[in-house]
């Protein structure tokens, strides 16, 4: 029997005998059974992925998806992020970011191998979530020795994410949700909560302007109007809005003399 990387002989199995849904992965051919997650495992992880798939960088993100980078090896991190496909079966290589959460009941040797296979294969940043004890999360890399980030802590990973994932993201839902909110206004183009606020305030205070020039008899023509709500200065469309109620045009209402 042909001997597998590690020194071991390889197993009798390969990733395209099993199915979508098994509760196997594979290590040299042979089977390793993932169990159900508990609930601190399956709250971290819906928590944990909602923060890195809406990450702006991020086009595609999973949950237990399937990497095979060989056909003796097929391996399922928690959460993955890696590049868009249309795979109908399980996806080629390993993905550039892998997060596992380790329960109570975690095999400490099946985890290290996974995670040495993984980046054996290419994975370029593997995070442990550790689920007992102090919170915190074992951060793996293909050229430094491995470190553990505590809760206070930010995760960073160039090239992969845009923005920092606070380590307490991994496991608290409500830092969760704060870092998915950031993560989705800037998907729209804003960077954070308070940008939308002063959007929304400037967005009044140009309809104002607007409607008192309407209800003067002075209605903006299109250019006017671009102007008026491109306008992101709150000081300047108070002024504009002064002007309004006394100025005989909106000429004069924009002009920045007056």
């Amino acid at each position: 029997m042909a001997k597998s990387h590690s020194g071991r002989e390889s197993g009798p199995f390969t990733a395209d005998q099993l199915k979508d849904g098994d509760r196997y992965e594979l290590s040299d051919g042979h089977p390793v059974y993932c169990l159900p997650a508990g609930r601190p495992h399956a709250a971290g992880t819906l928590s944990g992925g909602s923060v890195l798939e809406t990450d702006p960088a991020v086009e595609w993100g999973g949950v237990d998806a399937g990497f095979t980078p060989e056909p003796g090896t097929l391996r399922a991190p928690d959460l993955a992020v890696a590049a868009p496909g249309d795979e109908q079966g399980w996806i080629p290589g390993v993905p550039p970011l892998a997060v596992d959460y380790a329960a109570p009941g975690q095999e400490e040797a099946d985890l290290k191998t996974k995670v040495a296979e993984l980046l054996a294969a290419g994975t370029r940043l593997v995070c442990v979530v550790r689920l007992i004890g102090p919170r915190r999360v074992e951060v793996h890399t293909p050229d430094r020795p491995v470190r553990s980030a505590g809760g206070e802590e930010s995760l960073e990973a160039p090239g992969i994410l845009q923005n920092p994932v606070p380590v307490a993201a991994l496991f608290d839902r409500d830092v969760a949700h704060e870092a998915t909110l950031r993560n989705l206004l800037q998907r729209r183009g804003y960077e954070s909560l308070d940008a939308v606020r002063a959007e929304s305030a400037s967005r009044t205070l140009a309809e104002s302007v607007i409607a008192l020039l309407q209800s003067r008899g002075l209605p903006p023509d299109h250019a006017q109007r671009e102007r008026i709500f491109a306008c992101t200065d709150p000081g300047l469309l108070k002024q504009w809005l002064l002007k309004a109620a006394r100025m005989g045009s909106v000429e004069e209402v924009l002009d920045s003399g007056n």
